[in-house]
């Protein structure tokens, strides 16, 4: 029965996958989309999922959670890094928890794995640890073949049992059946074999070489050798990047919910605190749209700056509300925003007789007394400031008093 769930939800995946909208969803909008879902079922399933999980499964599911007393949402879906999430279930957590903004003990798992994520919303009265030793035994209980189902309802199951669950014993495993058995013998052999003619052959080109290192009048016996120098293939260079951008857009998505949950809680104000509560939220807004429309890496770190500026912003409103003086808190450097805060005074770049006057950290700037160029974020051409976006344009804001102006004008697209 597993492995037909399995065959049938990639099935259904890739059939859903063809039939995917022009306009693709933000994170914020598929979380609500699963929000709204929730709000009428506790327990959601994907579309691309839904035909391949029988009813009595889903049942089983909504059963064990009902019996625990507090609210459980559990939540099957599709995890991809081309999805809303980058296929983070992390991102799906925190956006969902947003969205629904109910207590509860959520719950996500990939449909096609068997691997459930969770975060307690509001109980205090839920223990971690119990909650990592249902997660980690139910896994041991249902095996690595599992469906999300059976994962999901064995750690409910566990859960509403007292103390904490044990270990799985590993002598209490069920015997195997004899053309198991068998199975596994023929596959032993098989690799014995394969090992035996692979290690037969390891010798025989050994012997050659060292045959041919000793015969004389070898044209190669005395030349150096040369190495090649190491290079990076261009193709892990490009996954390398994407990694960097994909952590770097969880990091900031993260970051942008909770910081829009702090400054939803601020208290009325006027005056300064006003200027900087209004500031906070008009490079708060700036940064999600920024993130939400992101094409490459500079775009990322661009949402990356605002929602700096909007966290300083915050911290001084908050210190204006409490009567205590503002900290003084550097700009983010100038070359290269991720290698983070600048130091000392802002340093005079001259080039083609401009001067720029720019916050940089440490490294850049002794880069420049050495006369050699600074680590920049790359971009498209060379560094990014080699671009004429906005970014390029005003180093990530410093050459201009209003960043998020800037991007509510919608200059940081043209």
């Amino acid at each position: 029965m597993r492995a037909r769930f399995a065959l049938t939800a990639l099935l259904t995946l890739l059939v859903s996958l063809t039939a995917l909208p022009a306009q693709a969803q933000t994170p914020a909008e598929r979380a609500r989309e699963i929000a709204a879902a929730l709000a009428k079922d506790p327990l959601y399933v994907d579309p691309a999922y839904k035909s391949a999980l029988p009813g009595n499964l889903r049942a089983d599911v909504q059963a064990k959670a009902t019996a625990l007393g507090y609210p459980v949402y559990s939540i099957v879906l599709p995890l991809a890094p081309s999805d809303p999430f980058q296929g983070e279930e992390r991102n799906v957590l925190t956006l969902v928890i947003d969205a629904l903004d109910k207590p509860g003990l959520y719950v996500v798992v990939d449909g096609g794995g068997q691997f459930p994520w969770y975060e307690a919303h509001n109980l205090p009265q839920l223990d971690e640890d119990k909650l990592r030793a249902a997660r980690e035994r139910a896994l041991d209980d249902t095996g690595y073949d599992a469906g999300p189902t059976e994962v999901l309802a064995r750690m409910y199951e566990l859960l509403a049992a007292p103390g904490l669950p044990a270990a799985t014993p590993t002598t209490s495993r069920p015997p195997r059946s004899s053309s198991s058995d068998d199975s596994e013998e023929d596959d032993s052999s098989a690799e014995m074999i394969v090992l035996v003619i692979g290690l037969g052959i390891a010798a025989l080109v050994g012997l050659g070489l060292v045959i041919g290192l000793r015969r004389p009048g070898s044209r190669h016996q005395d030349r150096p050798r040369r190495e090649k120098p190491f290079s990076i293939p261009p193709h892990v260079a490009a996954s390398v990047a994407a990694g960097r951008r994909r952590r770097l857009t969880q990091e900031t998505s993260a970051e942008l919910t909770t910081l829009g949950s702090e400054l939803a809680a601020l208290p009325d104000a006027s005056g300064e605190g006003l200027r900087h509560q209004q500031a906070a939220l008009d490079a708060h807004h700036a940064a999600g749209k920024v993130l939400d429309s992101s094409e490459d890496l500079v775009d990322v770190v661009g949402a990356m700056v605002l929602l700096d500026k909007a966290r300083r912003e915050y911290s001084a409103a908050v210190a204006v509300a409490a009567g205590r003086k503002l900290d003084v808190v550097p700009e983010l450097c100038a070359f290269n925003p991720l290698h983070g805060r600048s130091s000392g005074r802002p340093t005079q770049v001259k080039a083609d007789g401009t001067t720029l006057t720019l916050p940089l950290c440490s490294e850049c700037r002794q880069a420049l007394k050495r006369g050699k160029a600074p680590a920049s974020l790359p971009g498209d051409d060379g560094p990014y400031w080699h671009g004429d976006d906005l970014w390029a344009r005003t180093f990530f804001g410093n050459l201009d008093d209003d960043l998020a102006a800037a991007v509510s004008r919608g200059d940081y697209r043209s």
